[in-house]
């Protein structure tokens, strides 16, 4: 595979060639009625919306990897690439794709068996056997559905990097607040977006086409408080337990803005509630860090209402390289 600039390096007027894969690719119409391809590319660290203005142009297949030349330009201020020329990548092209699929930094089988020795561990049975139902029911889908089609882990695997992200941040602040119950905050952290397994329609490389009849209808929140009870009437659990974790389920978001139809009404909620928040805030931080240059501010980033501030605490790898070996290939592309 030819080396290319990464997307998060990308500038207005840089010329790209390279490899991407369809996030999102539909035909639509423009305000003077004539037909275009609006589409989302993306490399493993960053996506970018492209635009190629040729009505002609069937849209690609979502997960597919296709080779484009495009320029970068700004619009609204984001950046946006006009595609110039595009084709479907052909096994001679030798397209390695850990460069391409987002994916989670850590391998699914690992984050698995950590979050299942932490069931293991407990010492409530009664959330233990609820947990063992739960991702039993979930099955192999843990191993690469995403978090989310947008915005935070919107990866391979994405939905378990979340879980083990916010299970280990809650190990982190048990010891600060020894009144908490543990195995209810950690039962928590684990079931608590395991519904987006039913919520959100995802391939095997973490692409999301579109969300369940089942999450327009529903939602992830009243989807998992149904699931919880399934998964406890399975191992035989009732009482307490179970409508403690259903609330934590069903109020994680915090507020009815944000989707809660319940706040959090008790200390373990709470907490679970400010993780998840930090987790995802966190993650998505991270992206808008890598593709906005250092001593920059990012475009307005609409889920935090606000443009984010790369500080100069280090020099970014120079891409001075690869910025040449773009140029070199561009004008023999296809």
């Amino acid at each position: 595979m030819m080396q290319q600039l990464a997307i998060a390096t990308l500038k207005p007027d840089d010329r790209f060639l390279g490899f991407l894969l369809v996030r999102t690719a539909e035909q639509r119409t423009s305000a003077k009625g004539g037909k275009y391809l609006d589409l989302t590319l993306c490399d493993k660290d960053s996506e970018i919306n492209c635009k190629k203005w040729d009505g002609t142009v069937p849209p690609p297949k979502q997960g597919s990897v296709i080779k484009v030349a495009g320029t970068v330009q700004e619009f609204n201020g984001r950046l946006q690439m006009r595609i110039d020329q595009m084709r479907d990548s052909r096994p001679d092209d030798q397209v390695d794709l850990s460069v391409l699929m987002p994916c989670a930094p850590e391998p699914a089988e690992d984050m698995m068996a950590e979050i299942n020795r932490t069931v293991s561990r407990m010492k409530t049975p009664e959330l233990q056997a609820i947990l063992r139902e739960l991702l039993n029911m979930c099955g192999d889908k843990l191993m690469y559905y995403p978090a989310a089609q947008r915005v935070h882990h919107a990866e391979r695997s994405g939905l378990l990097h979340h879980t083990l992200g916010v299970l280990r941040a809650a190990e982190a602040v048990l010891p600060l607040y020894p009144f908490l119950n543990g195995d209810l905050l950690r039962a928590g952290a684990i079931a608590h977006d395991l519904s987006k397994t039913a919520e959100l329609l995802s391939d095997e490389g973490g692409n999301v086409s579109d969300y369940s009849a089942e999450g327009q209808l529903l939602g992830h929140l009243v989807h998992g408080v149904a699931q919880v009870r399934e998964a406890a009437r399975r191992a035989n659990v009732s009482g307490e337990y179970v409508l403690l974790l259903c609330h934590m389920v069903i109020s994680h978001h915090g507020l009815p803005e944000h989707g809660s139809p319940r706040p959090p009404m008790f200390p373990e909620a709470e907490m679970l509630h400010l993780l998840d928040d930090m987790d995802a805030k966190m993650n998505e931080m991270e992206g808008v860090m890598r593709r906005t240059p250092a001593g920059a501010f990012s475009e307005k980033i609409w889920t935090l209402d606000r443009r984010l501030y790369h500080p100069r605490l280090q020099t970014d790898a120079d891409s001075s390289d690869a910025e040449q070996s773009n140029a070199d290939a561009y004008s023999g592309l296809l």
